[in-house]
């Protein structure tokens, strides 16, 4: 045998595949004409190349083994000319890149896309927490074919094209000779397989679009932008693959009275002037129920009333924000003959101001007649 190519390539007679293509990725990172081109290193290169094309090919291996001439026969390319059956071109690549391109069918199940739905929920839904039923529209596995894509009493066929590899193979020419590349298989796709008569449900997609009802635990705390996820709830990938997750965002309904800052509420009470000077009680209905905000003598419009533990509960750890009632105190615009002497004798007994709240001899009774004759009108 004029040429070992086992020799050509450093490896021993019993040498594996794996070990085989190793070598060769090896040698040709360092002969390859586009990183040393040197004559000598070129003539190397494609004795390499020539020694991988039949110790890479089972058949021409087998043949090589026994003495025969692995290039014989049809098909069969000396390796006279530069490159000359160069292999496959991803080996070339993989020599380079330390990548394989990927190689066999592809597979028809894959996993499917995650989904997302908004949920409108209560101010008292979130501050507590709920349950929730909701309606999601998104690809199951077909129930004719199951997952199968062809219709019933039928299956998927080998193509006759690539013969089940996926790919198909051409040789060109170029200036490192003959490159033989892979493409995936146009009349297959890739899949190695061909479905004859597709499933009249789903079309050969395997999946179908149905619409569900799927119960939400909404847990106490959340807030808008809050995602709730629902592991495999999402939609069947093609092929009846494995489905994705579905998130459910929430969205929070404003509320007509409280205002959300985090965990905590806020709100406004709107009383008169009198009632913030000698105080009242007024009536609120929290999340909690019915409440009496206590408003203090001398209340001044912009003070607050904290409510403790009336707020939002909070997502993460154990208990709830506060609520925080704003006073606005009211100055009546328009007069009554009696309203303007009352406070007309108020402002003459008050003199020189004291501190809000207090009162002199006498200011408590006029005060509680100005009331009196407020709340009459």
């Amino acid at each position: 045998m004029a040429t070992d190519y086992y020799a050509v390539l450093g490896v021993p007679r019993d040498a594996s595949q794996d070990q085989i293509k190793k070598a060769f990725r090896r040698l040709a990172r360092e002969l390859h004409p586009d990183v040393n081109p040197d004559p000598k290193t070129q003539e190397r290169f494609k004795e390499i190349n020539a020694a991988y094309e039949v110790l890479s090919d089972p058949q021409k291996k087998q043949v090589y083994d026994l003495g025969g001439d692995p290039n014989a026969g049809p098909g069969g390319g000396g390796a006279g000319g530069f490159g000359a059956g160069f292999g496959n071109f991803s080996d070339i690549m993989d020599a380079f890149f330390g990548t394989a391109s990927q190689r066999g069918p592809r597979s028809r199940t894959r996993r499917g896309q995650d989904a997302m739905i908004r949920l409108d929920v209560e101010l008292s839904e979130a501050a507590f927490g709920t349950t929730k039923d909701i309606q999601v529209d998104t690809a199951v596995v077909c129930t004719t074919c199951s997952g199968e894509g062809a219709a019933p009493g039928t299956s998927a066929q080998t193509c006759d094209m690539c013969r089940g590899r996926g790919e198909v193979s051409q040789v060109t020419r170029s200036f490192l000779g003959q490159v033989m590349t892979s493409r995936p298989c146009p009349q297959c796709q890739g899949f190695g397989t061909v479905v004859p008569t597709p499933c009249p449900e789903c079309a050969g997609d395997g999946r179908i679009r149905s619409r569900r009802t799927l119960t939400v635990k909404i847990p106490a705390g959340v807030d808008n932008g809050t995602r709730i996820q629902l592991a495999g709830e999402g939609e069947v990938g093609p092929g009846g693959g494995p489905a994705g997750d579905l998130y459910v965002e929430i969205h929070e309904v404003p509320h007509p009275v409280f205002q959300r800052r985090g965990d905590d509420m806020h709100c406004t009470v709107t009383i008169p002037m009198t009632a913030a000077a000698l105080g009242t009680k007024v009536p609120l209905e929290t999340l909690d129920g019915l409440e009496e905000i206590d408003i203090r003598p001398g209340t001044q419009s912009g003070q607050s009333v904290p409510l403790h533990q009336r707020g939002v509960t909070h997502l993460r750890g154990g208990g709830r924000g506060d609520l925080i009632v704003h006073v606005e105190v009211t100055t009546p615009t328009k007069l009554d003959p009696e309203q303007e002497e009352l406070l007309r004798r108020l402002s003459k007994l008050r003199g020189e101001e004291r501190p809000t709240g207090e009162f002199k001899p006498g200011q408590q009774g006029l005060f509680s007649r100005l009331k009196d004759a407020f709340n009459g009108r």
